[in-house]
């Protein structure tokens, strides 16, 4: 099966098509940017899918990353996996951002505590952590990034994402040992394709994960009465 997966969550825009049965990437790009998703992803997907044999119609299914993440790039992602799905008629699955960027720690760590951070400002963190053997420490949340160090125990921890640095910062000045495996600004779009892959359909949707409101508020005092 063919796994074509898009990220626009965070500091990127990705996409790449995963071949399930030889286990490799078929063809994939990534192109930093925190804004412009809207205007990059259509291309990109055309590069990528028809670098391909079979191009859309040798698709399988379509993974998406669903947040956290910013709600514009989030809309983009999902709307473009949306209407790739519903044209070819295949599966679309929501990839939470956090467990794919958990993803590659827990493929090669089994001794210390996983931790996915993303930096949300003003000093908090999303934030998701899981304790060797997969029980979890914390499930996927916004929480100022002290809450976040007193939450994940006595270590030590590996970290990655965004948000990786600051908390093992404040995790070293609490004596707790911590090591950053990867900063990056987004997850690598290769496990979005392959937790995409082996997720249940009819359990993990292609919906926005917000773990924060908007920070748009309406303007209630400025309303003009219905009459």
């Amino acid at each position: 099966m063919h796994v074509l997966a898009i990220d626009t969550a965070l500091g990127a825009c990705s996409a790449c098509v995963l071949d399930t049965g030889q286990g490799a990437v078929l063809a994939r790009e990534t192109l930093l940017m925190d804004r412009g998703h809207a205007e990059a992803l259509l291309p990109l997907l055309d590069r990528v899918v028809s670098g391909v044999e079979g191009g859309f119609g040798s698709l399988g299914r379509v993974a998406v990353t669903v947040g956290p993440g910013s709600y514009t790039g989030l809309r983009v992602g999902i709307s473009a996996a949306r209407a790739i799905g519903l044209a070819v008629g295949i599966p679309v699955i929501g990839v939470a951002t956090l467990s794919a960027l958990l993803a590659p720690l827990m493929a090669t760590e089994t001794r210390r505590v996983l931790v996915a951070a993303i930096d949300a400002k003003h000093g908090q963190i999303y934030v998701q952590a899981v304790a060797p053997g997969g029980r979890t420490i914390i499930p996927p949340a916004l929480m100022p990034l002290r809450d976040a160090t007193r939450l994940l125990g006595s270590g030590p921890l590996v970290l990655a994402g965004s948000g990786a640095p600051a908390l093992a910062a404040d995790a070293w000045a609490q004596g707790i040992e911590s090591l950053v495996a990867d900063s990056a600004s987004a997850p690598d779009i290769a496990f979005v394709a392959r937790l995409g892959a082996i997720a249940d359909p009819a359990q993990a949707l292609p919906k926005p994960l917000y773990l924060r409101s908007p920070d748009a508020k309406p303007q209630d005092g400025a309303r003009i009465p219905r009459r």
